[in-house]
């Protein structure tokens, strides 16, 4: 097969090695960094405050800390082993019990943090493999497996913005849709592939005065009004490698394949989690351990 002949400047690597790697070697530090230790009475006291019954014993830090490695396929048990190890070599702290990892980890609140405005944000749906368990059931008797499928709002520096989390059946132009909305007020750009190119996608962006770079598909009509096929005569007009650069288009693979890419790659492209509830959380919770390792100084 021939090899394609690349458009464009070619790509030069201009990125700091040295500070990549010491940001790679603070992430690893990140792991076995237990800085609940510090923060541990107050959390504890804040949690309390006004509490009704039993009183909460172990902080959210914790919490966070287990959800990271819950999330590099530490199990429960083994993540009570980690805090009795830990418990041992450096001074005795109370040990969480791995019933009570589970539920508080199925109980973190999951949200992320925006950093700027103005941001340029790309829109990608992807998705991640159920547990393995009676798989030899599923192809002896012809039962469907399933996936949960995950759509992510990621910006041009490769964060999560945010996620929406469902089965195979969820509408990903919808929920697209719905991630703008909730987070409209922080997008200045949106970029999406031609799996986008409705008119409803269109007249959001239209009414939130928000630009988009939505690839056109190859049969879209150009007669009519409004933004998408205004869109739909730039595309036509300039071809795709002139829009694109236009458009800024390959900032999308940053925003969107990037991160999923990363997220798999790290923290593995399935879920063991048997419950639909339980899943979409462990999924969610995939990308919220990316960005808080990513975020780390």
């Amino acid at each position: 097969m021939p090899k394609r002949e690349r458009w464009g400047p070619k790509h030069v690597d201009d990125r700091d090695w040295k500070q990549y790697n010491e940001h790679l070697i603070k992430r690893g530090e990140f792991y076995i960094n237990p800085v609940f230790l510090e923060t541990w009475q107050s959390e504890v006291d804040k949690l309390n405050n006004g509490k009704v019954g039993q009183p909460y014993q172990y902080p959210e830090s914790l919490i966070e800390f287990l959800a990271i490695l819950y999330s590099r396929s530490f199990d429960y048990r083994s993540l009570q082993g980690i805090l009795r190890g830990l418990s041992r070599k450096l001074g005795p702290f109370p040990v969480i019990c791995f019933s009570q990892i589970r539920r508080r980890i199925l109980l973190l609140p999951i949200s992320f943090k925006r950093r700027t405005e103005d941001l340029i944000v790309a829109v990608d749906g992807s998705g991640m493999k159920v547990g393995n368990r009676g798989e030899w059931i599923r192809h002896k008797w012809k039962v469907k497996r399933g996936w949960v499928k995950v759509v992510i709002l990621g910006d041009s520096r490769g964060n999560v913005v945010d996620v929406r989390v469902g089965n195979e059946d969820l509408d990903e132009r919808a929920a697209g849709r719905g991630l703008i909305r909730a987070n409209k007020k922080c997008i200045k750009k949106v970029l999406m592939d031609g799996y986008h190119d409705c008119k409803d996608t269109f007249e959001l962006c239209e009414e939130e005065s928000i630009e988009t770079g939505i690839k056109i598909r190859s049969n879209a009509s150009n007669k009519g009004f409004g933004r998408r096929p205004r869109e739909v005569r730039m595309y036509q007009g300039l071809g795709y490698e002139d829009w694109s650069k236009a458009k800024g288009y390959g900032f999308r693979w940053v925003g969107s394949e990037g991160i999923f890419s990363a997220v798999k790659r790290m923290l593995g492209e399935g879920v063991r989690s048997h419950r639909k509830r339980n899943m979409y959380h462990e999924a969610k919770l995939k990308f919220w351990s990316y960005q808080r390792l990513k975020s780390v100084v």
